[in-house]
């Protein structure tokens, strides 16, 4: 394993370079001829810098734990099909969160053996889709409350099944992150409190001991985080209550612990990620060592990477168009894309960093040569609808491509057709070749639900179009 830095703590993909006509590449491909090929705005995703980032945490469990290991990727990061493929091939679980991201998890074959369901208000036609495809008997169901516990016990019951299952508790650890990607803190809206932790244990081994098996806890303490501490206190934790229910429920031993993700990467030269090798480090043997004090066996170790698998790997290339100065001095470029495939900036506040592919700084070089201050604005018809509030470009020129750093996470996930805009296609970049995982949508496409009442047609009235006659670019 090299001693360098984990991708996470870089802003640029692994595998970014400067060509010889002074454009962007990634594994030997041109950004700017991308962009002409697939059209803008386009996502991107270096498969090298997955990868190394999949090793990295695998590699320091099995380097650094003594126990059984496994790294589920968190799918609501960013999830399809061919995705899917890539965390089966690295062979890591998937911890996915709705029945749309397990459906897609199934149609790409993957293995209910590695797949985690977690959420906090699965729907019984959700957990019907756990059950029909063996993930809630062979895989793990993350309850979250009450009523799920209740509404599990009574489909497994009916079916003559046993479910697998983690609860998920809230640790009371609070991290200094945005509050609305904290999940740790007593007042989270996710998982049972500890004081409500002997209720649901009490109701699992007396009252559904047939239908229930449970295997460990599960708990996640937010997203984003670049403190070690956090992590190290709640193995702790965790640890103390494995010793406790083993002392009182009959020897009852749990076996899997899951600690969740939420390591941090470098959007901006201001986020300090830590080292995934360093974290994971100390991490496992703070829990060796509690697990050795308490005369505990080592449970099986689970992690739940998303940010901080695809962030950094993922780039988004827009065109720029028009641009304005106002009368105190500010200047907007606008792109042809925005919010609706990058909500992060207005839900969250969120900063990235962006460069002008066809005229693009060196490696590690954000802003490169003369630049002046500009704002870049989506196209989207709010004011709120601004990608970047301050950014050092080379005069940013209408038919530049400007791609932004940083967007392989929770970009694409959550990405909507907000004023009836498609969304963007996604590629792969793969030792020197592009290849697409996701089409990008057509405006036929954004209609294929629409139906107009019958009594709202006219005789004679065409109500369809034919499939390209919009004119949008499709690939």
């Amino acid at each position: 394993m090299s001693t360098r830095n984990t991708p996470n703590m870089s802003m640029y993909p692994a595998s970014y370079e400067l060509n010889e006509q002074g454009h962007a590449s990634l594994a030997g491909v041109d950004l700017v001829d991308l962009a002409q090929e697939y059209g803008t705005p386009l996502y991107v995703l270096d498969e090298a810098t997955m990868t190394q980032m999949a090793k990295a945490y695998q590699e320091t469990l099995s380097d650094f734990y003594a126990g059984e290991s496994l790294v589920l990727y968190a799918a609501k990061a960013n999830l399809s099909m061919g995705l899917c493929q890539f965390v089966q091939n690295q062979q890591l679980g998937l911890d996915v969160v709705s029945g749309g991201e397990l459906f897609t998890a199934i149609a790409a074959g993957f293995s209910a053996a590695n797949i985690f369901f977690n959420g906090n208000n699965k729907t019984p036609e959700e957990l019907e889709l756990a059950f029909h495809h063996r993930v809630a008997q062979q895989g793990r169901i993350i309850v979250d409350n009450f009523y799920e516990l209740d509404l599990l016990h009574r489909m497994a019951l009916e079916r003559g099944q046993v479910a697998s299952i983690l609860l998920r508790i809230t640790p009371g650890i609070e991290c200094h992150t945005h509050d609305y990607i904290k999940t740790g803190q007593t007042d989270s809206k996710f998982g049972f409190d500890i004081s409500q932790l002997p209720e649901a244990l009490k109701l699992i081994t007396q009252n559904y001991s047939e239908t229930l098996s449970l295997k460990g806890l599960h708990a996640h303490i937010g997203s984003q985080i670049f403190e070690f501490k956090p992590y190290e206190d709640l193995v702790e934790i965790l640890l103390n209550i494995y010793y406790n229910i083993r002392q009182q429920y009959d020897g009852l031993t749990l076996t899997d612990i899951n600690i969740g993700g939420g390591m941090g990467v470098a959007y901006t030269k201001k986020d300090s990620p830590l080292d995934v090798r360093k974290t994971y480090e100390k991490v496992t043997k703070k829990l060796q060592h509690y697990a050795e004090k308490l005369q505990f066996p080592l449970p099986r170790l689970l992690i739940e990477p998303g940010r901080s698998l695809v962030a950094t790997a993922g780039m988004t290339l827009y065109t720029i168009g028009s641009s304005k100065k106002v009368p105190l001095g500010k200047r907007y470029v606008a792109i042809d894309g925005g919010m609706g495939d990058n909500i992060r900036p207005s839900l969250y506040q969120a900063e990235y960093c962006a460069f002008i592919a066809n005229r693009a700084p060196k490696p590690g070089r954000v802003f490169g040569g003369k630049t002046e201050a500009v704002t870049i604005a989506g196209k989207y018809c709010e004011s709120g609808d601004i990608l970047i509030k301050e950014v050092q470009l080379p005069k940013p020129q209408a038919g530049d491509i400007l791609a932004v750093l940083g967007t392989g996470a929770y970009n694409y996930s959550m990405a909507s057709n907000y004023n009836r805009i498609p969304r963007p296609a996604t590629v792969i970049i793969t030792e020197g070749r592009a290849e697409l995982l996701v089409k990008r949508e057509t405006y036929t496409q954004l209609m294929q639900n629409d139906v107009i009442p019958k009594h709202w047609v006219s005789e004679g009235q065409v109500t369809s179009v034919g499939a390209d006659s919009s004119g949008h670019r499709v690939q």
